[in-house]
């Protein structure tokens, strides 16, 4: 079983994922890290989150970092994820990450998608 990418660090408009920087917001599927485009919560569509519909049963929830602040994201993005059978967690960035280095070292089935701060 593949060891799955740690956050070592956030801010600064970016990510150290397994000790390389990587800027700006951050997706993460299946332990592969890759760049998000979303910069904002309000800028959000359910479009933002193709590539976690396209993972399928590879991911049961998603672990939604909303930048600084917890902030309840839009109604059409927790409609979307329900609607593809997925379960929502939204939290600050920072706690998101803190919260994903536990929940994927348990082996859970998640997507990370973190705005950078």
């Amino acid at each position: 079983m593949r060891q799955p990418p740690s956050i070592d660090a956030w801010g600064g408009g970016g990510f150290r994922v397994a000790g390389d920087w990587r800027p700006g917001s951050l997706l993460i599927i299946e332990d592969q890290p890759r760049d998000w485009a979303a910069t904002s919560l309000a800028g959000l569509t359910p479009e933002s989150f193709a590539e976690v519909f396209a993972a399928g049963g590879a991911v049961e929830f998603v672990l939604l970092g909303t930048g600084l602040n917890n902030a309840l994201p839009p109604r059409h993005i927790r409609d979307a994820l329900k609607d593809a059978g997925l379960g929502l967690e939204f939290m600050s960035t920072e706690a998101a990450a803190r919260t994903y280095n536990v929940l994927a070292s348990e082996g859970r089935r998640l997507a990370a998608a973190l705005i950078a701060v």
